[in-house]
């Protein structure tokens, strides 16, 4: 009777141990995790009684081979019904995030990381990219520029080297055979593309003014003058357009981002440029409707775009509409 009354004991503890606790978490599976660390990871979230249980139930069904590394949104329904959750039924949670056409990478990095997602460590590895995160065409000391902006949908998991490759990938889709071929035409690098399309980008109010502005810095470049763009000294200055300051001097500062003293391209991408500016560097509108070529553009305070082949004329039109 005693001996029946043990084992009666020692069954209902192991169905105690092994029954629901009526708890709901949110849990991470890392990689690698064998079935013991996972039942511990679950214990210590409340939703199992026994790690170790767990564990061996785990093993004993055959399910310990049906892991899979992410973070789950799980109930603590029994040992069993968790087990199957877990390998058959509960997928890995997902984040899906879009990051806007001419973003920087301090932005996306902030998006990640109000997401859950490692954005600090995303902002260094895009900062300082190690050499197989640095495609062959990246001669900017960044990555700015070919994070390209788009939506994704990331597990809660993701690393920061798996997010960059992502968008690495993305940019690649943009860089077509066409395109290439098109930039040789151009003779222009794959780094002075994306550099050019991301202050086009910034300088734009409209996607139907991108093939203008891009036609207006490619003559500059070519005639050898300075291109003269506001969001590439903000830029340099760490700064958002709005902020630039003439008093304070920001206009002379000595960056190699000051398109007003500094000739030619800058070091690198101010943003990271879509599909549009991209396509606008490679298909500009470089004269107007005589077939003169333009040089100076401005927006007046109701956005609209003037644009113009001569400062004269410029000069005018900024008295008149600005």
């Amino acid at each position: 009777m005693l001996l029946f009354s043990l084992l009666a004991g020692v069954l209902g503890y192991l169905l105690w141990l092994s029954g629901p606790t009526g708890v709901q978490a949110q849990v991470r599976l890392e990689r690698g995790q064998g079935a013991l660390a996972v039942g511990r990871t679950l214990e210590r979230a409340g939703l199992v009684r026994s790690g170790q249980l767990f564990a061996v139930y785990l093993r004993a069904s055959g399910r310990d081979k049906l892991l899979k590394p992410g973070v789950y949104q799980l109930e603590g329904d029994g040992v069993r019904r968790l087990a199957i959750a877990l390998t058959e039924e509960a997928q890995p949670l997902t984040v899906r995030l879009t990051f806007p056409e001419g973003w920087r990478m301090h932005q996306m990095a902030l998006r990640l990381s109000q997401n859950g997602l490692p954005g600090e460590k995303f902002l260094e590895l895009a900062e300082h990219p190690p050499a197989d995160l640095r495609p062959s065409y990246v001669q900017s000391p960044t990555l700015e520029g070919f994070l390209f902006p788009a939506t994704y949908t990331f597990p809660l998991d993701t690393t920061a080297r798996e997010i960059i490759q992502a968008m690495l990938a993305r940019f690649e889709q943009e860089l077509t055979p066409e395109v290439r071929s098109r930039l040789a035409q151009e003779k222009l690098s794959v780094q002075q593309w994306v550099t050019l399309a991301s202050i086009v980008q910034a300088e734009a109010a409209h996607p139907e003014e991108k093939p203008l502005i891009a036609g207006i810095f490619l003559n500059r470049l070519e005639a050898g003058m300075p291109l003269q763009a506001d969001p590439t000294v903000a830029y340099g200055l760490g700064k958002a357009l709005p902020e630039l300051s003439r008093p304070a001097g920001d206009f002379a500062s000595d960056t190699p981002y000051n398109t007003y003293r500094v000739a030619g391209l800058p070091p690198g991408a101010i943003s990271n440029p879509g599909s549009e500016a991209l396509r606008a560097v490679l298909e500009p509108q470089r004269t107007d409707a005589r077939g003169r070529a333009l040089f100076y553009f401005f927006h007046n305070r109701q956005g609209k775009l003037f644009v113009n082949p001569d400062f004269a004329s410029h000069s005018r039109d900024l008295a008149r509409y600005r």
